[in-house]
């Protein structure tokens, strides 16, 4: 009996190891069935409306970040980098920072840093929620210019896999006739 235990629980956690194995990676980068971008309105922090809707024909990274995340602030030049490098050509980028950030602290770190891109801060999480309860920061979104949603990643952007996700959305002239 105890052989037949051990041979029916070895592929039994064989399988439940490769369904959490396949979980977590699809949390930190997961190229999705092209759902739709919420519906949602941003109002930034110098009170500028922007609905996710009006953005449709461009292509529109959402990061979710906040001012005490080592890893938000790490990424952010490069972030201001490729928002300057591809702005022109239709891509948008609105950074929301999370609830709990102070929002006088969010206001004092775009100034001082001179982003280029809409803030938010997210102070009810509406925004958050929305985008399916992000808790984790930084999270970020790329919807293509149909407001689709092509990846979500968890953690530090893969700069170079995004500059190349972005050369080939915006460099398609048919995807939006």
């Amino acid at each position: 009996m105890n052989t037949l235990l051990k041979k029916s629980l070895v592929p039994f956690f064989i399988v439940s190891f490769l369904i959490f194995a396949i979980v977590k990676l699809n949390e930190q980068t997961s190229i999705l069935w092209k759902t739709n971008a919420p519906d949602v309105t941003f109002t930034t922090i110098k009170g500028e409306k922007i609905a996710m809707s009006a953005l449709k024909g461009k292509v529109v990274l959402v990061s979710f970040w906040a001012t005490d995340c080592a890893s938000c602030i790490q990424e952010m030049p490069d972030l201001v980098n490729l928002y300057k490098q591809y702005k022109q050509n239709g891509f948008e980028v609105i950074a929301v920072a999370m609830r709990y950030d102070p929002p006088a602290q969010v206001l004092n770190y775009a100034t001082q840093k001179s982003l280029p891109f809409p803030v938010m801060h997210d102070g009810f999480a509406e925004i958050s929620n929305a985008f399916g309860h992000v808790n984790v920061t930084p999270t970020t979104f790329i919807f293509d210019k149909h407001g689709k949603q092509l990846q979500r990643t968890i953690g530090i952007i893969d700069f170079n896999k995004l500059d190349q996700l972005l050369n080939t959305q915006l460099n398609n002239k048919k995807d939006f006739e």
